[in-house]
């Protein structure tokens, strides 16, 4: 008698059979493998986790340098920080001997004495601040200090030409241009000192 198969492929209901012993087998013998060799099975994403990392830590160094003003210097800045205080205070004096004749609270003849007084201040002034000077050894402030001396010598000569204004045949135009000088060179010598002074203390 004759058997009868109903499924023309019966092939396919083998295939999976031998595909899940297949897959059987192979994850049997890696754990085997991995028990009989105390190792551990670990993912990919296990090791990117435990990826070391390496940090640099960066040093930084830092120099400073401290500059020592020698004494000389030093003494030079003092004093002519000390005539520029005193240039100030007679430069109050002619402005405020100016305007007592402007506002007629003195006489003429007394305007003449104040005037000269100041004129002879001054002079006095110009001696004094000639010495006895900068260090020697120190061009820069040597250089500086005959532009201060110039100027100096310029105040002087504006006070000389005020009492000139002031003995004018005009009506005080002399005297005002002159007084306006005096100011001019009395601040730039002032402002002069501040600078030295600055630039040698700051470098």
């Amino acid at each position: 008698m004759e058997n009868f198969n109903s499924d023309p492929k019966p092939g396919r209901l083998i295939l999976p059979l031998v595909l899940i012993g297949m897959i059987a087998t192979t994850y049997t013998f890696i754990n085997r493998v991995a028990t009989q060799n105390d190792l551990e099975i670990v993912s990919d994403s296990d090791i990117a986790e435990e990826a070391p990392v390496e940090t640099v830590e960066e040093t930084t160094t830092s120099t400073s340098t401290t500059t020592t003003i020698p004494e000389e210097t030093v003494q030079y800045l003092e004093e002519i920080t000390g005539e520029k205080i005193q240039a100030i205070e007679l430069g109050k004096k002619v402005l405020e001997t100016n305007q007592r004749w402007d506002d007629k609270v003195t006489t003429y003849q007394e305007a003449q004495q104040e005037f000269q007084e100041f004129i002879d201040d001054f002079a006095d002034f110009v001696v004094v601040f000639a010495s006895p000077g900068p260090p020697s050894s120190d061009a820069s402030l040597s250089s500086s200090h005959d532009e201060l001396t110039i100027l100096v010598n310029l105040i002087y000569e504006d006070t000389e030409e005020l009492l000139e204004g002031l003995t004018a045949p005009d009506t005080g135009e002399r005297r005002s241009a002159a007084l306006d000088s005096f100011n001019s060179n009395l601040d730039l010598f002032i402002e002069r000192i501040e600078q030295i002074v600055a630039s040698a203390t700051s470098s």
